[in-house]
């Protein structure tokens, strides 16, 4: 990802206000290293500047997902996550907590044209999923027992 005072130079050419708010979305998605949601850029930023909205959040994200400088990826993890790599890169989701972590392999990929169905392949990507070792290394969680049903008989 770009600094933020690249950020703040695309932005003001894209015509787009520039405002202390964004300023600290850009330095908050600067210092980040994971793929954050909205949610969780609200909770760094509003943590020093508690006057900003989601609202301004979401709105920025989405601009700089349209300029291209994030993308937007729904992973199953329950929110969206912007990613900051723009570079080619597939992703390692856990199933337990949905931590996300770029991997950065060479997969050559065609869509046979007898299975593409009229579709223009744009950005391949491939998710894995997994257990992070984090979750792999917890033990399992222990198992409530149920108390027994009775059967009901009508006699």
């Amino acid at each position: 990802m770009r600094s933020p005072d690249e950020l703040t130079t695309a932005f003001r050419a894209q015509g787009l206000k520039m405002t202390p708010q964004r300023q600290a979305i850009f330095r908050a998605l600067h210092q980040t290293t994971d793929h954050p949601t909205a949610e969780s850029v609200y909770a760094m930023v509003s943590a020093d500047m508690p006057s900003i909205s989601l609202r301004t959040v979401y709105q920025t994200l989405n601009d700089l997902t349209t300029m291209g400088e994030l993308v937007a990826l729904d992973l199953g993890t329950g929110s969206t996550r912007f990613d900051p790599t723009a570079d080619d890169h597939h992703h390692l989701v856990c199933v337990a907590c949905g931590a996300v972590h770029d991997l950065f392999l060479d997969v050559q990929v065609a869509v046979p044209a007898a299975q593409a169905a009229g579709f223009s392949v744009g950005r391949p990507e491939i998710t894995w999923r997994g257990m992070c070792p984090s979750c792999s290394d917890r033990p399992p969680a222990p198992q409530t027992e149920q108390p027994a049903q009775r059967e009901e008989t009508n006699a």
